[in-house]
């Protein structure tokens, strides 16, 4: 008998986390969660823990270029999510590859780890700069890479505003500027450089956060993979990385992750899994 039909498709470009709460694993988690169907190309690979990043090996580009090509020729995408590139070489690679796809791209400027261990060659910036992100939907930087690439220092809400019209100047038609680090509620900008999309949840008391960007953007790939507009598909992944943050635990010694499958856990009435 023929299969149901293929659910929405979205390929994650990202670094594996060996923890399992970051990168391609968090990617894949998110994606199951929210309804599609998440394929990868692995970039780096990490031994990273709840502690840190403990060593990173990044791929040859002729493998990436390989995974990209497997999936896309054959599978197909209906969004992409980009994550850690680690290397110069990497970032031209993968902005070439993705200027031959006429998909929504959602960039995620990884620069630091949680726990501030690089991900990204300091010589890579420029080719984030001019390359990866003139093609992208939609940009997510936090306010420590939007510092590393355009230099503003964001100090309150008001700055989001700066650093967006400064993202947007390198090319991305929509720049959502995380807000999370600032004092107050977590307050995240979403602007195409005409209208504005104020993005406002409660801080929550949960040190465990671990993959929280890696878990926004690939959300709203997913979103976008199903048809909504970035707006909506923002909106969606902001109210599903909010649940996922509360629902955070205690993993290792250090810094938990997100739970990725809170949605199932909530409809199920927490029976299954931390919590």
């Amino acid at each position: 008998m023929p299969g149901r039909p293929a659910p929405p498709r979205v390929l994650t470009v990202a670094g594996s986390d060996s923890g399992g709460g970051a990168g391609i694993q968090a990617d894949l988690k998110t994606m199951l969660a929210l309804g599609t169907h998440g394929m990868s190309v692995i970039t780096a690979v990490t031994a990273q823990n709840s502690l840190g990043v403990q060593g990173a090996w990044p791929l040859p580009a002729t493998a990436v270029v390989a995974q990209f090509r497997a999936v896309v020729d054959d599978i197909g995408a209906q969004a992409v999510k980009t994550g850690m590139l680690a290397s110069a070489e990497l970032v031209e690679t993968v902005a070439d590859l993705l200027a031959s796809v006429d998909v929504p791209v959602v960039v995620d400027p990884v620069g630091v780890s949680k726990h501030g261990d690089a991900l990204l060659a300091h010589d890579a910036l420029d080719a984030v700069r001019h390359l990866l992100l003139p093609v992208a939907t939609v940009a997510t930087p936090n306010l420590d890479e939007v510092t590393q690439l355009t230099g503003i220092a964001v100090a309150d809400e008001e700055g989001l505003r700066a650093a967006a019209a400064a993202v947007l100047a390198l090319g991305p038609r929509w720049a959502l500027i995380k807000g999370g680090h600032l004092p107050g509620d977590a307050v995240d900008l979403l602007t195409d450089g005409s209208a504005e999309h104020w993005l406002r949840a409660p801080r929550l008391d949960n040190r465990h956060t671990h993959g929280t960007g890696c878990t926004l953007a690939s959300a709203i790939a997913a979103g976008l993979a199903t048809g909504s507009t970035v707006p909506e598909a923002v909106a969606r992944a902001k109210e599903y990385v909010t649940g996922a943050i509360a629902a955070g635990f205690a993993l290792g010694g250090g810094i938990g992750p997100v739970d990725h499958g809170h949605l199932t856990r909530r409809a199920d009435g927490g029976t299954n899994g931390p919590g």
